[in-house]
């Protein structure tokens, strides 16, 4: 897996390469405008050149994480309309800067059957207004209140109601899936959770991750991001993530305080290191079988 980290643009969007550098990423995820603001500084042609001539530079994946303001399974209304006008421009943005995917929370409805439905024809405005290469990843949640995704076969839903379903891809976040129920944290329990998930979706489907452990116990619902290996998730799900041959060129991101990117970086890449014999024989060992 590569593997890095959610940076800031303090200074320019091009800085968040610069940070993750420092922190010893292989990949990074930034917002483009403030996380929870409705308006956008604009992004001038010479913002986007810069940004991608240092990503250029850098060769590092990047990712976009969308504003935690947008609500696209919210029902007809304000919310609704300013939801969809953001996201729009969040996906224009990120095609201005030539990053091919933006992530994105399903939203939340308190009837769930219409919440879905609501998201899927939201992404099917998104899609009509902006015809640009950047793909939606709809992220795992936790489950917390009237927030949708926390089953994959919600997250299955969407995209099947979705009239660009290629357009559609998913972000696994490690606390999230373990709050809402899926026991990865030992080897038998995510190897069941990832078969699970790829009866519903599709293994294929991942096209991120979040690499973060859990403050809170299996199936509490709630979001509290721990450092890797710090939390309720454990190390063992994290060794067999970063080792796992099926997610060799797939970027796994941190979502901690920028202050703990270096250390949980550096305790990723040991875990890689220290499991990569024993992935190898595991992955060679299931293709025999086969």
């Amino acid at each position: 897996m590569l593997l890095g980290a959610h940076e800031s643009t303090s200074g320019g969007l091009h800085e968040a390469f610069t940070r993750a550098l420092a922190d010893g990423a292989e990949a990074v995820q930034i917002f483009t405008k403030s996380s929870r603001m409705w308006r956008a500084k604009e992004i001038t042609s010479e913002d986007a050149r810069v940004f991608r001539a240092r990503n250029a530079e850098t060769a590092l994946p990047c990712a976009v994480h969308a504003s935690y303001l947008v609500n696209l399974g919210s029902p007809p209304g304000d919310l609704r309309e300013k939801s969809i006008a953001a996201f729009t421009d969040e996906l224009a943005r990120a095609d201005l800067l030539g990053i091919p995917s933006l992530v994105v929370h399903p939203g939340a409805n308190a009837d769930s059957k219409q919440g879905l439905g609501n998201v899927a024809e939201a992404l099917d405005r998104v899609f009509a207004a902006h015809k640009g290469r950047c793909r939606v990843l709809l992220e795992t949640a936790a489950g917390q209140g009237s927030c949708l995704g926390s089953r994959f076969e919600e997250l299955r839903t969407i995209r099947d109601l979705c009239r660009s379903p290629e357009r559609v891809a998913v972000c696994v976040d490690t606390c999230h899936v373990f709050a809402a129920g899926y026991d990865i944290a030992t080897e038998r329990g995510l190897a069941s959770t990832l078969e699970r998930f790829d009866e519903v979706l599709g293994i294929e489907s991942i096209h991120a991750f979040h690499l973060n452990d859990s403050v809170k116990p299996l199936g509490s619902r709630v979001d509290r991001h721990e450092h890797v290996c710090k939390g309720e998730i454990g190390p063992v799900a994290f060794r067999q993530l970063v080792n796992d041959e099926r997610f060799r060129d797939v970027p796994g991101f941190l979502e901690i305080p920028p202050e703990g990117n270096r250390a949980c970086l550096l305790r990723l890449r040991k875990l890689r290191q220290k499991g990569g014999t024993r992935a190898a024989r595991r992955v060679a060992r299931g293709r025999a079988a086969q």
